[in-house]
Parts: structure tokens; sequence; C-alpha cells
């Protein structure tokens, strides 16, 4: 039979990737017969609150995974920051020496480098914080050495399918089917790094988005009477003129400023009753049945479950139900029998979240239960106080328990010791202090079933037979850039769209810069040389064609300043750029140490701005180091996250509350969800020691707040005074 008569070869079956936060659910993914586990080490992952594992053991849980045909991929997806670039050089290559995993998830540009420095030969995986969101990012990341990209969560099968078919060869995809969803798109948030210094590029978030937020009624009431309080004062103390200036664009202080041509309003009365919930708190990811559809995309060679702070048991039932699922397309009863397995995960409600372009969804449920865990029943208060449980399903000794949600002041876990059947009485007890109402809801979220636990024991009595490795200590050091000196430039005045009839400088060493957009773009060819060209820091498939064309017809008209807000948005320039082009790498492209920076240079940009997450000595001590001239935020509202699910039970453009009384609010700009402080940041008293330090530019960004919001009473210094841990 000619080649042309022969049959296609059959498409590659995606692995099964596993997490896995401790050594019990390590083995409890090998017992599922997952093909690849996930986890992390004790420094530079993205999960730092999982137990996380130590070299040693790891090289051990390594051999056992090999022998069963199965892949180990090692988490290094941190921010790395100045001063951390020998001691992430050293791990990688003890890892290369000792454990020889089969690749590193990584987010940071610097593990690029260090990582093929360390001697490391397996796959080089940019994790999701990476934020490849649209095709041109595949191209640059395979030309940067790039072995895998981790898709975003926000996808939809038709935008997954069409990053398929661009991904370039040399590259592979994987692409999460299920677990936990955050609100923001990854490595766009810094929520909980903006509250005090804990933050998700380096994984230590708090998961602000959890919260309980109020909007309305007597919530708004309180802002609209502080901002109303604080314009009388300011009236009363300066008159007419202290208001003008308070309108008026600066560069220097960090004011309100005015948008679309529009000064910012005066605050008004709030309307509607308070209405409150976990407005972004997210269901679980699980496309279940619908994973299949996933079988026949290009490139796409690896299913990824999200868990790893989850127990065993959540992993090998999850790892059990999509093999089946993945195994058995077309089969109706392995289909009931994994959502039924998928049922009794104890992960939260599920969702489709934007898989389904044609049912696009909100994955909130603000007055929903979005907690992990199986609802075990709600709690009775006895007459003699006693807290009463009466489960919904038999419970087993070793189940684990919590009561309420994390952030409410009852919240506590606690382990069942003895048998309670369906309906049968448990009772809780708690401290004093921890004395939940009557009604609180009671979670199942570890289960340790006999039959899994007896399996573990024999997986681990394979794993104790196994030699460990031991490494000796790493001696050399990773080769870093030639730092250069930075020459100052003009301040950046950023605005979302230029007002009609405005000057297009800002000043006397200002420069106009502004957010590309349709709108935005569309200003004469005149001014357009002469304004700064900001591009978004999130940049979805379906929007790259078009971005592509604005900055395509920016260039022919001679702009030449743009601001690129993640590094793979480098391909939308020549590959050979000219003498007078001024490429810069944006804030949003988290640059925080020298290898990071050093890769920068190597695609071409001029000059960078420095992640505005790092605290002072980390700020200060960049520039010496850095092979690019470097810029900083100085001022204006740095939004907290973004993300492109829409907004359910808050509305944009007024402020709302955290339970703590902290002031938010939010604006779509496009597709996305920008979300903001109340607070802007505000670095203008620090200009002098970071312009001693080696700072050269700086930028100032002019967003007009929503009315009501009241004056920032907490300063702005994001962990300037703080550590980013």
């Amino acid at each position: 039979m000619s080649t042309q008569d022969s049959p296609p070869a059959p498409a590659r079956k995606p692995e099964i990737l596993a997490p896995a936060g401790d050594a019990p659910s390590f083995l409890a993914a090998l017992a599922a017969g997952a093909d690849a586990v996930y986890l992390g080490l004790k420094h530079f992952s993205a999960r730092m609150q999982a137990e996380n594992f130590g070299l040693a053991e790891l090289s051990r849980l390594t051999d056992l995974a090999h022998a069963e045909n199965a892949r180990v991929y090692v988490a290094m997806n941190t921010l790395i920051k100045p001063g951390e670039s020998a001691a992430a050089y050293r791990l990688a290559a003890r890892l290369a020496r000792q454990v020889r995993p089969d690749g590193l998830i990584i987010q940071d540009l610097a593990m690029l480098d260090l990582a093929r420095q360390a001697g490391f030969e397996g796959g080089l995986f940019l994790s999701t914080l990476a934020n490849l969101t649209h095709p041109e990012a595949l191209l640059q990341a395979r030309a940067l050495g790039a072995d895998r990209a981790i898709l975003p969560r926000e996808l939809s099968i038709d935008e997954i399918r069409r990053m398929g078919e661009a991904c370039p060869d040399g590259l592979d995809l994987e692409c999460f089917i299920h677990g936990a969803l955050c609100y923001c798109v990854s490595g766009r948030c810094y929520w909980s790094s903006y509250m005090g210094g804990k933050s998700g590029l380096r994984g230590r978030c708090v998961q602000p988005c959890r919260r309980v937020y109020r909007q309305g009624g007597a919530a708004a009431l309180a802002l609209f009477r502080n901002a109303e309080n604080e314009e009388r004062e300011a009236a009363r103390r300066d008159g007419k003129k202290t208001r003008e200036r308070r309108n008026a664009p600066s560069g220097r202080e960090n004011r309100p400023f005015e948008i679309d041509g529009g000064p910012r309003r005066a605050p008004r009365p709030p309307r509607g009753k308070e209405h409150s919930g976990r407005f972004f708190s997210c269901l679980d990811l699980s496309l279940d049945v619908l994973a299949k559809t996933l079988l026949d995309i290009p490139h796409l060679v690896s299913w990824k479950i999200e868990g790893r702070k989850k127990g065993p048991h959540y992993v090998y039932h999850v790892v059990t139900a999509y093999r089946m699922l993945r195994d058995n397309v077309g089969d109706p009863k392995a289909r009931r029998a994994a959502e039924e397995i998928l049922g009794m995960a104890l992960g939260r409600p599920g969702s489709r979240a934007r898989f389904l372009p044609q049912k696009s969804s909100v994955p909130t449920t603000p007055d929903g239960q979005t907690s992990s865990g199986l609802l075990a029943g709600k709690i009775r208060v006895e007459p003699d106080g006693r807290l009463l449980l009466k489960p919904h399903f038999e419970l087993l000794p070793q189940d684990y328990l919590r009561i309420g949600v994390e952030d409410e002041r009852w919240h506590a876990t606690l382990p069942v010791t003895r048998r309670v059947p369906k309906a049968g009485s448990l009772i809780l007890r708690l401290p004093k202090h921890k004395t939940p109402r009557a009604g609180t809801p009671v979670f199942l979220i570890d289960r340790r079933e006999p039959e899994l636990m007896q399996a573990l024991r024999s997986w681990q009595a394979r794993l104790e037979a196994l030699p460990g490795r031991s490494s000796k200590a790493v001696d050399s050091a990773p080769r870093l850039p030639a730092p250069v000196k930075c020459r100052p430039r003009a301040d950046m005045l950023l605005r979302a769209t230029l007002p009609q009839g405005r000057e297009t400088r800002g000043g006397r060493n200002q420069l106009l810069a502004l957010w590309l957009s349709p709108r935005s773009a569309e200003i004469s060819r005149t001014v357009a040389p002469r304004v700064a060209w900001w591009l978004p820091p999130v940049l979805w498939p379906e929007e790259e064609d078009g971005l592509r064309r604005m900055v395509a017809r920016l260039w022919r008209e001679g702009a030449r300043h743009f601001v690129c807000n993640a590094p793979w948005q480098r391909g939308f320039f020549p590959a050979e750029l000219p003498d007078d082009a001024d490429l810069l790498a944006g804030p949003f492209c988290n640059a925080a140490s020298a290898p990071a920076l050093g890769v920068l240079a190597g695609m071409g940009f001029a000059g960078a701005f420095v992640s505005p997450e790092l605290a002072r000595d980390d700020l200060l001590a960049l520039p010496a180091q850095s092979p690019l001239p470097l810029g900083m935020v100085l001022s204006g509202f740095w939004p907290v996250g973004l993300s492109r699910f829409g907004l359910l039970g808050v509305k944009a453009n007024e402020p709302f509350m955290s339970p703590k009384g902290e002031v938010f609010w939010a604006r779509q700009y496009g597709g996305n969800i920008w979300l903001y402080p109340g607070w802007p940041l505000d670095l203008t008293a620090k200009r002098q020691e970071l312009t001693a330090a080696g700072y050269g530019f700086f930028v100032h960004i002019q967003e007009n707040p929503p009315a009501g919001l009241p004056e920032a009473r907490r300063q702005g210094l994001f962990n300037w005074d703080g550590a980013l841990l």
C-alpha cells in the first residue's frame, strides 16, 4: 500500500497530569494511573502553602515514577527577585544532578537562562503565570527556548483550537481541565501583594478574592459622606483654587485625573440597597465530559488537574475520572461512572467557565457556596449549647471537616475520630471563641478511606525500598549580564485616551503616553509619533490581529515609542529594529532580576519598567545589576487585578468595600475587568532615592476614579516599606 493510501497515525493521547503537594498525594496520583505528576519545592514554588518537597525525598519519588513510566515536573514558577539568581541557579543545578525530573515549570524569564546554565536538560514549561494568551506569544516562547506553554483557564474551546493550530513545531501545549479558578488572569493579579506583600507571583496569595464584599446602601452612604465632608473641608480651607488644582494633570502628584476629556465628577448620593457577597470567589473548573473535545487539538499533549493543596483522596478520584473519560470516549457507562467519581472528589462546585463560547458564563455565585469540600450538613445548636451535626452521608474515621468558610470568625477544621452513620449524631467540640451560629455549613474536605490508605501503604513500601540520591553542594555561580548606566529621560503621563483639543505634550520633560486601543489609535498621524503607546497587559486570541494592525499602522505613521506589557508582544515589531525605535518592556512584564532583564535585552528591548511589587531594598539594588536602563511606575491607580470573567453583583464604576472597610472599584476596558484599590500608588516622595539608585524614567498613570470615591487615607506605597515575601 502506498504512503498516500496509509491511514493517518492515531493522535497521541494527552497525558493526565496530576498535582501533588505532599508524598501521599504523589503516591495517590501513581496509584490512579497518572501519566505525569507536578509538584513544588520548599523554595521558588507558586504554591508555598503546600507542604512541598525536599530534594532527597523527591529523588526517590521521581525514581518510583520513572519505574512506572510516569513523568515528574517540578514547579519553580515564582518571580525571581534581585539577589536570588544564584540561589535559583544552584537549586536548578541540584535538581538536574540529584532528582533528574522531566521538566521545570517556570514563570520568570530569568529561569529560561538560569536553568540551562545550571545544566538542566529536561523540558522548560512556561506557566500560566507567564501569560501566554494569544498565538504570537507561542512563537516568541519557542524562540526563547521554551518546550511547553501552559494555556490560561479563560480560553474557550475555539480559542484553544486556534492556539493549537498556530503553535510552532517543537512547542507543546498544556491545558487545565479541572480544579480551582482564579478570578483574575494568572500573572496579572497583584491583589494580595498590594494588600501586604503576599504575592501570587511568589506563591503567597492570601486570596482576597474569596472574601465577602459589599456595595450600595449603607456602605455607599458612608463613602459618600466621607467624600462629601472632605470636599466641604477642602473648599472651606482653600476655596476654588484648591479644587482646580486637584483636577489639573501634574505628573508629580497622585491625584485623580481626567479621562475622555471629562473631569472627575462630584460625589453623588448612593442608589439602591446595600448588597454583599463573594463577588470574586470562583467555582472550580470542571470540563468532565467536554474534555474529549480537546483530543484532536494539535500540539495539546497534557490535560492538567489543579490542586497542589489538595489531599490524596481528591488526587486519586480526579485522576481516575479523567483517565476513564480519555480512554473510553463514547462509552456512556464510563461517562456516568466518571461523573459520579468527580462528584466525590471534594472540590468546589464545578463550572465550565468560558470553555463553551456560546454559553460563556461568569464562574462566580456571589450568594452561593464556593468553598471546597462536600457539604456534610449544617450545625444545630442544642438547648444545652452543644453543637450537633447530622451528616447527609456516612462519616469515616480520619475524615477531615471544615466548619464554615475561611474568612468567618468561627472557621475551624477538625478530624472525625469515629464512624458516624448517615443522619447520625456528631458533637462538634470547638473553642469558645469559635462558636458558630446555627445553620453554619460543615464540609467534608478530605477523606482517608481504608481502601485508598491500603493502596498508599503498598506504594509507600515500594518507595522506601528505593535508595535516595545525595548531591554535592553547587559551588559555581551563574553568568550574569553586564550592567549598564541609565540615561534620564522624560516622564510618561499615561492616559486611557487623548481628550479632544488637548495639547499632546504633558509639559517640560514629559511625554504623553496612551493605552493602545481602537479609539486611541484613531488620533492623527501628526500626533502619533509624539506619543508613547502602551500595549495592553492581556491580549486574547481574537484581539491579536486587530492589535497587530494598529501597531503596523502607527509604525508606518512614524510612531517609535512603544511599551510592551508582555515580553511576547515583541513579535508585533520588526525583527531588526531601526536606530530610532524605542521599545520598552512594561511593568506588567514583571521583570525583577538581572537574568530576566538580560533576556529582555536579548529580545531587543531598549529599557524596562521594573515590577512595582518589589520592596525598597530590592528596587534600589536592581539598577546596579541591570543590563537595561530601568524605569518605575511612580504614581497613579495601579490595578490589583485584571479579569476576563465579568461581574456578578458588583456595579462597575462604583466603590465597593472589603470586610475591613478597604475601598475598591472596577472598570471595564474592552473584554476585561480592571479592579483598582481606592488608594492609588504614590512613590513621588521616593523619586530622588530611586533616581540616585539609577532609575532613569518614570510613569504616572492618569486614571479617573469613579464619583464618590473618598480621598485616600492610606499611603499607596505598595511594598516599599514592607517586603515581597
